[in-house]
């Protein structure tokens, strides 16, 4: 069959698409939700007008992408149903339960505390408006922990029984304290709350580079800050406005630093997991063909016969000895499987062809290849560390430069701050490629733990009814509405974040005119009839 129209791949191709549109949004909602929060905390503990300003701009921002993050997550789960009946079947049990609480506890939650912190600004009192905001944001996290616990289900599955071709949950703790879920948790948390410090450190380098373009801001002899202010611009150039952007600067600058500190020790752990219970993908994450201890820096490989990179044709040119040794047991000499030492024994577990069933389609009785796309497990892996890098040095210097106060008054380093925000989501976006890239030709993975008749083949997995002209379809069609939605998303978010605070707070500046703001070139041409955020405040 054509592989264009492979049904098994043009559904993998339909789900990863929404999937990881979807999660470009999530880490974001997970970390700008708290920092909200916290903002907002500061606002009741101090009273002072920049911590306003601040809650208000960022989250207005917050709600943008939570909104649009609904909005694509939703198709998600139709997906289960119209495209992977069969796998919806075998995981059904178990994952009625997370994505039950998900949907009725977290997500209820989380929506109904967002609208009383959207309704309730000087209508409810302060001490509960504030708390509002704090269990919507926790609330997300909680969201994201049951979301893991069934993700973590198909990459390490606990807690159950195979019963009549099913996986039937017999151990509840056991599933939602999968220790693949917790280390998994961690680390997106932490990758989010990166996601956030870049969003904040990025936005607010630009505001405070657009001062002292302006002229508003200056530096004495030392290079520290001289704070200016142009009352005829409004409420986006006085003193305050400096302090919003000054604090917001800090703020996600060390959020960002720690957070990479949490993503790489989480990581840790989380490689050190994925080498015990799915130790191919990180075979061939490495490009570990033999067993060894040297983590490749840099392999290349050649595109064999059948267009897929193999172990016959990977040239490793800088490796570092006993590092792969130290990821995956702590010392730098137990040896790691290679890809040729596992093979076999993947093969004696479970085969090496697929059972000659129905439920296989044209795969019925096919040799299985156990070893994932090496490309995508091999540079998913580096790109997630490499953006992961990025971002973190990015907030180091971004820190460093603005230690006197201000950023200095150069548009380069500014649009490489503004860019410097989509390394923290490359590294996110990266992270669940090769997670789920790595786990194939296996979409539920077999347990190294005693649970291995628990296990489901990719293959087997897609409705048998849905046809490959149809796939394609909804493919082409929801790629279309997503893309729509991406432009959508991006205008907004860029108009309200370069409007600064006068585009969340237009009632503070005394220059607004409801119809036009012409004392701020940058700012957004507003009509209060026509925002459709204008409620919130």
């Amino acid at each position: 069959m054509d592989p264009v129209l492979d049904p098994v791949l043009i559904g993998r191709w339909q789900f990863g698409i929404t999937t990881v549109y979807h999660f470009l949004m999530v880490p974001l909602t997970i970390g700008l939700g708290v920092l909200v929060a916290t903002l907002q905390t500061l606002w009741y503990k101090t009273g002072k007008e920049q911590y306003l300003r601040s809650t208000k701009f960022w989250g207005k921002l917050f709600l943008i992408n939570f909104i649009m993050g609904v909005v694509t997550g939703i198709v998600q789960e139709f997906q289960f149903g119209m495209a992977w009946s069969e796998y919806s079947k075998f995981v059904g049990d178990v994952f009625g339960a997370p994505l039950a609480m998900e949907a009725l506890l977290a997500f209820f939650v989380e929506s109904t505390f967002l609208g009383l912190w959207i309704f309730g600004w000087k209508r409810l009192p302060k001490g509960f408006h504030l708390a509002t905001i704090w269990i919507a944001a926790l609330a997300t996290w909680l969201s994201a922990y049951f979301i893991l616990v069934a993700n973590s289900f198909m990459q390490h599955p606990v807690g159950v029984e195979l019963i009549d071709g099913r996986a039937v949950m017999t151990d509840p703790v056991a599933v939602f304290t999968n220790n693949t879920a917790i280390v998994t948790l961690l680390h997106t948390i932490f990758g989010s709350l990166a996601v956030a410090g870049g969003f904040l450190l990025g936005i607010s380098w630009f505001h405070l580079y657009r001062r002292r373009r302006d002229g508003i801001d200056t530096v004495d002899a030392k290079g520290y800050v001289v704070v200016g202010e142009d009352p005829a611009k409004g409420a986006g150039r006085d003193k305050t406005d400096y302090k919003v952007w000054r604090s917001s600067f800090r703020l996600g600058g060390w959020v960002a630093l720690v957070a990479f500190l949490g993503v790489a020790f989480s990581g840790h752990s989380q490689a050190q997991l994925m080498i015990y219970q799915q130790p191919m993908k990180m075979a061939s994450a490495e490009a570990a063909c033999h067993d060894g201890t040297g983590f490749s820096v840099l392999s290349f490989g050649d595109l064999g016969s059948d267009g897929k990179t193999t172990c016959e044709n990977v040239t490793t040119t800088i490796e570092i000895p006993g590092l792969l040794s130290f990821l995956a047991h702590d010392n730098f000499t137990t040896p790691v499987k290679g890809v040729n030492t596992l093979i076999p024994e993947y093969q004696e577990k479970y085969g090496t062809h697929l059972p000659d069933n129905p439920m296989y389609g044209k795969y019925a009785g096919t040799e299985i290849d156990y070893q994932p796309i090496m490309a995508v497990t091999y540079w998913g892996f580096r790109l997630m560390i490499t953006f992961g890098g990025l971002a973190a040095v990015a907030a180091a210097v971004g820190l460093w430069l603005g230690r006197k106060g201000t950023v200095p008054d150069n548009k380069w380093l500014s649009r490489l701050a503004v860019l410097s925000i989509g390394a923290p989501f490359a590294a996110n976006s990266a992270g669940w490629i090769f997670t789920e890239m790595g786990r194939q030709p296996f979409v539920v993975a077999p347990a190294p733990d005693g649970n291995d008749g628990v296990f489901m083949f990719t293959a087997a997995a897609l409705s048998p009814g849905v046809s490959a002209g149809e796939l394609l379809t909804s493919t082409i069609l929801l790629t279309a509405v997503y893309g729509v939605l991406a432009v959508v998303e991006c205008v907004f978010l860029f108009r309200y974040a370069r409007g600064g605070t006068p585009s969340a707070m237009p009632e503070n500046d005394h220059n607004y005119d409801p119809n036009i703001d012409e004392h701020n070139d940058d700012a957004p041409k507003r009509n209060a009839d026509d925002d459709v955020l204008a409620f919130a405040y």
